[in-house]
């Protein structure tokens, strides 16, 4: 059998900017700030627009999808820049990239404010380094209109240096801490075909959250007093929270951690901050036990087979 060949010099190490980040992510002295911003972003009375910014409607956060306007224009606005003749388009994308990244920010807020301390330490540098980019753009923006060409120009370029170190850190919260990503995609691809036992019925209190497990998967089990069965991925689509730690009223669970809600029935997602539904299994008893299957969408529910799973007793 080959061995692995011998390393030659020195041993491979994190870079820089990553071992940084690593440092920030668990430096607590800004909670401080956080919390006071963090309070004061959840009680901004958007009613129903919030779940509209958390992208509910879209199925995945929407900011990631608005900030392309003004890093758009900006980054246009430095091409513009690049040639040595004035171009008054530049000025006009950078008012462009202003105006946008107010509504951009907001969505961006209400999302940060439901992460985990780790994310949102990140997430305050992030929204630093965006802001002296507006801050930097809107200084170019005057300096242009006063006439200031190459003042304004210099101003762009730095606002656009802030804007690459802001994008760095929300690539860094998106793809290595995954804030935003739905914490439930795997469940598909690990849970096997076919009818799983996980445990007697009687071991499932009528209107109570109870926690089991399939193929190494958390499930949630709710027995209603009717005798109905619903099952749902246990873990939060948004951030993995307990969701059979949660509280279930009206057909839907709560998550304890950031409140998002979900049906039931279908582990729909009515309430956010979750922007993807609970992946739902069928549920059914056989000789006492309680049984649970994967719900996927090419199976056929109404087949006689697929009413099998329809959540009564059997």
């Amino acid at each position: 059998m080959s061995t692995p060949p011998r390393s030659r010099g020195r041993s491979p190490r994190q870079n820089t900017f990553l071992r940084l980040l690593d440092r920030l992510e668990r430096d607590p002295r800004a909670d401080r700030v956080i919390d006071a911003l963090r309070t004061g972003t959840r009680s901004l009375p958007l009613g129903a627009a919030r779940d509209a910014l958390h992208g509910r409607w879209l199925g995945h956060p929407v900011h990631p999808l608005m900030v392309q306007v003004p890093i758009g224009s900006w980054l246009s606005a430095a091409v513009l820049d690049l040639r040595p003749v004035r171009s008054p388009g530049s000025a006009l994308l950078i008012g462009v990239g202003l105006a946008t990244a107010a509504p951009a920010a907001l969505a961006g807020a209400v999302d940060w404010a439901e992460l985990h301390p780790q994310q949102q330490r990140i997430g305050l540098v992030h929204a630093l380094a965006n802001t002296a980019a507006v801050g930097l753009y809107g200084v170019s923006l005057v300096r242009r209109l006063q006439g200031r060409e190459a003042a304004g120009r210099a101003y762009g370029f730095l606002g656009l240096t802030a804007v690459g170190l802001g994008g760095a850190l929300g690539g860094h919260l998106a793809y290595r801490q995954a804030s935003g990503a739905n914490h439930t995609e795997e469940v598909p691809h690990v849970v096997t075909e076919g009818w799983h036992r996980v445990g007697p019925v009687e071991t499932f209190p009528p209107g109570q959250a109870v926690r089991r497990s399939v193929d190494d998967v958390p499930v949630l089990v709710v027995r209603e007093d009717g005798g109905t069965l619903h099952a749902l991925a246990e873990r939060c689509s948004h951030l993995a929270g307990p969701l059979s730690e949660g509280t279930v009223a009206d057909g839907c669970v709560r998550c304890p951690w950031h409140g998002s809600v979900f049906r039931l029935s279908d582990g729909l997602n009515v309430r956010g901050p979750a922007t993807a539904p609970q992946p739902a299994f069928d549920a059914r008893t056989v000789d006492g036990h309680v049984e649970v299957r994967l719900r996927r969408p090419d199976r056929d529910h109404g087949s006689p087979a697929g009413r099998q799973g329809d959540g009564r007793e059997t």
